[in-house]
């Protein structure tokens, strides 16, 4: 019998409205993607998804408890290359990020807690 994870997801909704013009299925494949690699490193515990406003931009943040970002390839975690089981998702992602005019960044947890945190900003339709 598979064991299967033990993870609890979580989502913070922002309180203002936000709306972006984006390609929806190219965002959903980011999203998707964030989403899958937080689940693959994430044997248990919570991965939460955020979003808010923050002056012209939209941040959508997906953050888990589980191994975190290797020192080693965390300079090169979004170029076109075999990154031990991330592949070429980050890469896409960040592609996509920047054709829609926004920024993607990742980083470990802060000191004393658990896994990675990927945190993308879009611009706000005007």
């Amino acid at each position: 019998m598979e064991k299967k994870n033990n993870i609890k997801l979580r989502y913070e909704p922002s309180e203002d409205d936000i709306h972006i013009q984006a390609d929806r299925i190219r965002l959903t494949q980011v999203i998707s993607n964030l989403l899958g690699n937080a689940v693959k490193f994430t044997k248990k515990g919570i991965i939460s998804i955020t979003i808010k406003k923050e002056n012209d931009k939209a941040i959508v943040g997906v953050q888990d408890t589980g191994v975190g970002i290797d020192d080693e390839i965390m300079s090169r975690l979004f170029s076109k290359s075999d990154l031990g089981g991330t592949g070429l998702g980050l890469f896409i992602s960040k592609s996509i990020i920047e054709a829609l005019g926004g920024t993607i960044s990742a980083g470990n947890n802060e000191e004393g807690k658990r896994g990675a945190t990927f945190t993308f900003s879009l611009p706000l339709s005007k």
